[in-house]
């Protein structure tokens, strides 16, 4: 039973109840068939992050520090990157909901100028601005250089980074969750492979050790930039880019600008916050960054399946709402939502008893492990209801409804989590287990937060299919 049948039974209502049945098993396996690939590869990226922290762990905790710490930097000039990806994947959705495969095109044009021509921009700020930002981290000595050596090669090479943006916010936006995926798993296991081989050297290739980390990434996110820009300039994956919807309109930069914007402000006020809470974390020495910094990554490869849902959600409530099916964008935010509360749940329920066990397969440092396992008996029950809120927020992507992300990112970090860590951590001297309370307690009231918005149904209704 296609999409285009499920729609039109929810809109006469004249289904039975086993025909109803059946169209919720035919909506779960689409909202499967996209979230699995974009699960699968956001799990190969985790994979190497964790591949990459597992080889400069072999170096020291300085080391390892040096992605940590850059990540927040990196992700804070990235995020107008991922915003205006977000606003492409509506676009493309609504527009192939709506069933206008011109449109399609034009969006996916329009999308790669606003994307590349960003990254440009986001290169030459981060190395204008980043050495100075290190010093104003506090980043420790130890890991400074290694720090401005990785921050260095990574703004250097940032428009290869948007490239993977682009591909994968334009396929998700037509539902192909598959293509990416399959660039992703190539590039990264390519990347896993060569990561120790830039790091520690290997015949003529000198030891390089976090620059080499640095050139790895790089590298393979050029291999699966070129492959994306080939396919979609063949035409063979459900829509074509083309040179004459590459010129930039004022039509489509309003509607970039308006949905991208603040859900890309969101995400850089949330990235600002957390590269602040990093200073914070930085000022209790390597080992706190590093149980941080590992504890962070494998919280975030337990909440993969989160955000390949919420991308998913994105795409198919896009697409309901483009062809004016409001009942299904709410059953598709349902079962994202049930299907999230399960599997996080459990990964969650591990960490919180055995996460001394995580961070020692990372880092076999005591003190390290003992500030990871306190870190995971306070933070992992706010981890399932944060994974909620990023289903949540593809409903209102979606929708192209993003200023209450730009609200709830703004809330989440500034007005609750770097206050009250700054306020327990340091004021009150509770040390490291002040930060930790303060990621709870955000986590828990942003979450409360995002259900009552959705609840009102504003983002079903945000932008009018017939104005695209």
């Amino acid at each position: 039973m296609s999409n285009t049948t499920d729609i039109q039974n929810l809109r006469t209502g004249a289904a039975s109840d086993s025909l109803g049945r059946e169209d919720s098993r035919t909506l779960y396996r689409n909202l499967l068939k996209l979230a699995l690939p974009i699960m699968g590869a956001n799990l190969m990226q985790m994979l190497y992050n964790l591949a990459d922290t597992f080889f400069l762990g072999r170096i020291g905790a300085a080391a390892v520090n040096a992605p940590i710490i850059s990540f927040n930097i990196i992700f804070f000039l990235a995020v107008f990157g991922v915003g205006f990806g977000t606003a492409g994947t509506t676009l493309i959705a609504q527009s192939k909901g709506k069933g206008d495969q011109q449109r399609v095109e034009f969006y996916l044009g329009q999308l790669a100028v606003f994307i590349f021509g960003i990254a440009v921009l986001v290169g030459v700020v981060g190395l204008a601005v980043h050495m100075p930002l290190l010093r104003l981290l506090n980043v420790p000595e130890q890991s400074f250089e290694f720090t401005r050596q990785y921050l260095t090669i990574i703004f250097a090479g940032i428009p290869f980074m948007f490239g993977a943006f682009f591909f994968q916010a334009a396929m998700q936006g037509i539902g192909d969750g598959v293509t990416p995926f399959i660039i992703q798993f190539a590039t990264v296991i390519l990347n896993i492979a060569i990561d120790p081989v830039f790091i520690f050297g290997w015949g003529p290739i000198p030891r390089m050790e976090v620059a080499g980390a640095a050139y790895a990434t790089i590298l393979s996110k050029a291999i699966a930039t070129i492959a994306g820009v080939y396919i979609l300039s063949r035409g063979r994956r459900g829509m074509k880019l083309r040179l004459s919807n590459m010129r930039p309109r004022m039509e489509s930069a309003r509607l970039f600008v308006g949905i991208g914007m603040p859900a890309s402000l969101g995400q850089g006020i949330s990235a600002f916050g957390f590269t602040v809470l990093q200073g914070v974390v930085n000022s209790f020495g390597a080992a706190v960054v590093a149980a941080f910094g590992v504890a962070n990554r494998i919280i975030s490869l337990v909440n993969m399946p989160a955000i390949g849902m919420s991308r998913a959600t994105a795409s198919l409530v896009g697409q309901s709402l483009g062809a004016r099916d409001t009942e299904r964008a709410k059953r598709i935010v349902r079962m994202s939502g049930l299907t999230i509360f399960g599997f996080v749940g459990v990964g969650m329920i591990f960490a919180f008893f055995y996460g001394n066990l995580l961070v020692r397969f990372f880092v076999d440092d005591p003190e390290v492990i003992g500030h990871g396992a306190i870190l995971f008996r306070i933070v992992s029950p706010s981890v399932v209801l944060f994974a909620l809120f990023t289903v949540i927020l593809g409903a209102f992507e979606g929708g192209g409804d993003t200023k209450p992300v730009l609200l709830m990112h703004t809330v989440r970090l500034w007005g609750i989590r770097v206050p009250l860590a700054f306020l327990l951590a340091v004021r009150l001297g509770f040390g490291p287990p002040g930060i930790w309370i303060s990621m709870f307690v955000s986590n828990l009231v942003i979450a409360s937060a995002g259900f009552l918005l959705l609840r009102t149904g504003r983002w079903m209704h945000k932008i009018d299919p017939d104005t695209l």
